[in-house]
């Protein structure tokens, strides 16, 4: 076969910051999916990319491009409209759990494919892989039937979504090229457009603990995913959301599924019951769904048995005890005063460290291990007061994890408490 362009000329257009033309960038994904464009070639090009940049033209060629690499899931044997709901991630971050089944409580069908935790984020598969007996592997058919079934299913992607963009995803993470917005949006939006849902609400995070620190880079991310989901006739919507301060009152896997399931009792922590509700709203009405309002949901049970259903239709036991960790360490404030400041990003890389994330792909997580907060900025707290308890399997890591908590709390006499609001900005179009 001879092939219709070389490497090195896309490379080099990118580098002197033209234009790629549609036929150029069909055929790069292409050729780089099936081995025919190598990887340091690849990877020039994705450096290119990072410091020149990509109109929106581009962006939604290149996306188009890798959800064409691989297969488009298809829901319409289904009785309900889909609604599905993406996270850029942060500490504590587990809306996922308590949103899905909410949302099918409302009369919706979501079929969301989560990923795993790298580095300081937590990943749904493995807060959910706490519960015993739960499975995360599904296929198509098994994925149809839970949602026929439950309204809602929490899963792995198959290899045959987006192949593309799973060659692409491992290459930018070692080659300092993630940070791209073109990247990054085309990434997000080429699995959650393959994966055929009707609706989709983006929750695009800002913040010290986020991945996109800058609130202005988070709307940009935000607006540049709206459009590629409206250019693909996929309903699509986002919300900038506050992560300077971790979510809830819980960072890690097991502990994260109990605070969960505390809000789809009716309890929880207020700022994770309130991100769930407008969500859950944005959602609904994103896709046309008529039916109860998830304020409603939550209070009336609903929720909950959506909830029980979906964790045994993958296998898991909703009555089983979680996993709790080995040890535990408190760590008390120093003096008292307002909590006016906790560093999300700190916490995060302290939960990490004590065993609740992984440092690379394919290692082993704890699932009792993390960090419970007892207080959070805005609240007083007096000195020799329990300010929050780490938990780990493993005592040796709790040095590692206070190392890094250092000044991550600021507690002030009389002190005010300057922080980013819940929702920053909505999106729509």
């Amino acid at each position: 076969m001879i092939e219709p362009f070389a490497a090195v000329e896309i490379i080099a257009a990118k580098r002197d910051r033209n234009e790629l033309t549609d036929p150029q960038i069909d055929w790069i994904i292409d050729a780089y999916t099936r081995g025919v464009v190598a990887d340091e070639q690849m990877s020039a090009l994705l450096m290119a990319i990072l410091l020149n940049g990509m109109n929106s033209r581009e962006i939604s060629r290149w996306t188009n491009a890798m959800i064409n690499s691989g297969e488009r899931m298809d829901w319409s044997k289904l009785d309900r409209k889909t609604a599905d709901k993406h996270s850029t991630g942060g500490v504590g971050d587990k809306i996922t759990l308590p949103l899905a089944p909410l949302v099918a409580a409302c009369g919706g069908a979501v079929p969301q494919l989560s990923g795993r935790g790298l580095g300081h984020t937590g990943g749904t598969l493995d807060k959910l892989e706490s519960i015993p007996g739960w499975r995360a592997s599904l296929t198509n058919d098994e994925m149809l039937k839970v949602l026929q079934d439950t309204g809602a299913v929490i899963c792995a992607a198959g290899a045959g979504l987006a192949p593309a963009d799973k060659k692409l995803y491992a290459l930018r993470d070692v080659t300092a090229t993630v940070e791209a917005i073109p990247l990054i949006a085309s990434s997000i939006m080429s699995k959650k457009i393959a994966e055929g849902t009707s609706a989709l609400v983006l929750d695009v995070k800002t913040g010290s603990g986020a991945f996109m620190s800058d609130p202005a880079k988070a709307s940009e991310l935000a607006r540049t995913m709206v459009q590629l989901g409206r250019d693909a006739g996929v309903k699509t919507r986002a919300l900038v959301t506050a992560m300077d301060v971790p979510l809830g009152l819980t960072a890690g896997n097991a502990l994260e599924v109990r605070e969960s399931v505390e809000v789809l009792a009716g309890g929880g922590p207020s700022d994770v019951v309130e991100l769930t509700i407008l969500l859950a709203r944005e959602m609904i009405d994103a896709a046309g769904i008529v039916g109860k309002d998830p304020a409603d949901a939550l209070k009336d049970g609903s929720a909950m048995d959506h909830w029980r259903r979906m964790i045994s239709a993958q296998g898991g036991d909703p009555d089983a005890a979680l996993p709790v960790a080995r040890e535990q360490h408190v760590v008390k404030a120093a003096n008292s005063g307002i909590i006016t400041t906790m560093d999300a990003m700190k916490v995060g890389v302290s939960a990490w460290r004590l065993g609740a994330g992984r440092s690379k792909q394919g290692e082993k997580v704890q699932a009792g291990a993390g960090i419970e907060l007892h207080a959070k900025p805005g609240d007083y707290i007096t000195a020799g007061s329990p300010l929050m308890t780490l938990h780990t399997d493993e005592a040796p890591r709790f040095e590692r994890a206070l190392e890094i908590l250092e000044g991550a709390v600021t507690i002030v006499e009389g002190g005010t408490v300057n922080r980013l609001p819940l929702v920053l900005e909505r999106i729509e179009g």
